[in-house]
């Protein structure tokens, strides 16, 4: 059928509104599962530390009845130190775009704000996980922290002619040849770590990687309740020899190339803050509004022996 003579449809008119919901809908990202594990502190200085300590490994013990007491020898704590990092996100907006009448969202700039403080997150994650090594800056040079990696040395896996850094944050582990992750090489890790005075709480890796934990056991399926229906294909819990750990996908991770999954007791690790996170006015130079979101932090490694890590993973 045909349209009658002279009929106007909606390809003739030039006055229907747009049809825009007034909503903004965000799919990326905003989970930080090591920021968000392990606990914040103080910092006091831009060069933070903190002091080390061990038992004394186990030895025979006799003595005999009446004997005078020997003074045993003792050791003195050792002293560790990281460099605090600022971060920061910048949003600058001109009169005008503060003054329209903005889709959904009330205030441009507390939009701006919100969206960029979960970005400042997501790039302190960043810091924490990716290679790098502490720097103690400059006049032109940023600070920097070391990360979770440069302080690991006790235990942990590497590829062949690979190997764990000297633990101290001042150098990156070596690369070896890339290989799959193997029960064998979790399990063995976990035992170094528990055998080292550890109790481990949480395996990071990964998003790839986590389908591979989720196939141990011989690919074990795991079924529910018949009525409910469900097959249960991941594991999310490894409840190992020593106790049981969570294990968390960390979407960060697949944005660096360091092929590292991270063994943690989060209790024994920190985010130090020197300047929590904060908002400032920047001065006005213009018709336009400027505000700076900022934090100074670094990470505290309190003892580098009661975690893990596993370097040299295919993801």
């Amino acid at each position: 059928m045909a349209q009658p003579t002279n009929l106007y449809d909606t390809y003739d008119t030039t006055g229907i509104r747009e049809d825009l919901t007034d909503v903004i809908y965000n799919i990326s990202p905003e989970d930080t599962p090591i920021l968000s594990a392990i606990p914040r502190t103080a910092a006091k200085s831009t060069k933070h530390e903190w002091q080390l300590d061990a038992l004394a490994a186990p030895a025979a013990n006799k003595v005999i009845e009446g004997d005078d007491a020997t003074v045993d020898a003792m050791t003195a704590t050792t002293r560790a130190f990281n460099y605090t990092q600022i971060s920061d996100k910048v949003i600058a907006l001109s009169g005008t775009q503060s003054a329209v009448d903005a889709a959904g969202r009330a205030d441009e700039m507390a939009y701006q704000i919100a969206k960029k403080s979960k970005e400042l997150k997501k790039d302190m994650e960043f810091a924490l996980i990716k290679e790098q090594v502490q720097a103690i800056g400059s006049a032109t040079v940023a600070r920097a922290l070391g990360s979770i990696g440069t302080w690991i040395a006790t235990n942990g896996d590497a590829g062949t002619g690979g190997s764990l850094s000297t633990g101290s944050g001042t150098d990156a582990p070596n690369s070896g040849t890339d290989r799959d992750l193997t029960e064998t090489i979790l399990k063995t890790v976990i035992q170094e770590v528990y055998t080292s005075g550890g109790d481990l709480d949480l395996l990071v890796v990964p998003p790839s990687v986590k389908q591979v934990i989720s196939g141990f056991n011989a690919n074990t399926t795991r079924f529910g309740p018949a009525e409910q229906r469900v097959e249960y294909a991941a594991i999310d819990v490894y409840s190992s020899d020593f106790g049981d750990i969570q294990v968390v996908p960390n979407r960060v991770m697949a944005t660096t190339d360091d092929k590292a999954c991270f063994l943690l007791q989060s209790d024994m690790a920190a985010t130090a803050y020197l300047r929590e996170f904060q908002v400032s006015d920047l001065s006005k130079t213009g018709d336009s509004e400027k505000k700076q979101l900022l934090c100074e932090y670094t990470l505290e490694m309190r003892n580098e022996a009661a975690h893990g890590i596993i370097l040299d993973i295919n993801q």
